[in-house]
């Protein structure tokens, strides 16, 4: 392993996009694109499909080149914990929520981090997946030092529910 960077990496970096393995394409379009309203940019016959939220070129990629009728990794291996897909508002988390119920989806959890608010579920590969919104940073808890000070506790989803728009 070589040593640490001198310089941190720059603010303006972010992750572009994630690529899922799945085993099958169309139950996973199913899934992001018709629950979660992901729209379809690309598609590569029932091999891969290019997936964006707002037009972008694609935020997430689907494939089965090495996993077409596959199953998910057993537990006690190493690989993606989850994806985390941000929405601007808390409206449109509320939204995402009702169409994951309404889909029958069961949550994993629901948590109210201080810094965000995120609903915990699983695709149909049993790829894990973070719905959340961001709080704006001015209300980020704080120790009197000023650091950052996140926890965990049990998000209320009545409420969250109530701040759909409508």
């Amino acid at each position: 392993m070589s040593a640490p960077a001198t310089f941190p990496i720059p603010t303006g970096t972010r992750i572009g996009h994630v690529h899922l393995k799945v085993a099958d394409l169309e139950r996973a379009l199913g899934f992001y694109c018709d629950v979660l309203g992901f729209q379809l940019m690309q598609r590569m016959g029932d091999q891969a499909a290019f997936i964006s939220a707002g037009g972008y070129h694609h935020h997430i990629g689907l494939n089965t080149w090495e996993s077409k009728g596959g199953s998910p990794p057993p537990p006690g291996t190493t690989g993606l914990f989850h994806t985390a897909i941000l929405y601007p508002t808390r409206a449109a988390l509320a939204d995402a929520l009702h169409r994951v119920l309404t889909a029958g989806i069961t949550l994993d959890g629901a948590s109210d981090h201080g810094v965000s608010e995120a609903l915990y579920l699983r695709d149909p590969d049993q790829n894990g997946v973070e719905l959340y919104r961001d709080r704006p940073e001015a209300e980020w808890p704080r120790t009197a030092e000023g650091k950052l000070a996140m926890f965990t506790r049990r998000l209320d989803l009545e409420d969250l529910l109530r701040s759909r728009e409508a």
